[in-house]
């Protein structure tokens, strides 16, 4: 069973905060985890074929291209942004 050390500092890895209370059931919560983990590793799997059971895609790529939705659908788009500049949409600097 993971102590309340380990517990504590995987939730520091983790950024959350654990009260003393969620401490105490994710000590036993992540120890049954690894516990299944462990229970996995112990498994036979020489006459195995790995691979076999994922199925094989290939990348479905759609053509690029810009498509005109004419001036209807300019200012369609145009009434739903909050800010305008020129009849540009404005928005917040990122840097």
């Amino acid at each position: 069973m993971l102590s309340v050390e380990e517990v504590k500092h995987i939730a520091l890895l983790a950024r959350i905060g654990l009260t003393d209370t969620e401490v105490e059931k994710y000590r036993k919560d992540l120890s049954g985890v690894l516990d299944f983990f462990k229970e996995l590793e112990s498994l036979d799997l020489s006459g195995e074929s790995l691979g076999t059971a994922v199925p094989r895609k290939t990348n479905d790529y759609r053509e690029d291209r810009a498509e005109d939705f004419g001036s209807a659908g300019k200012q369609a788009i145009m009434e739903n942004v909050p800010e305008t500049k020129d009849g540009y949409v404005k928005v917040k600097s990122v840097f």
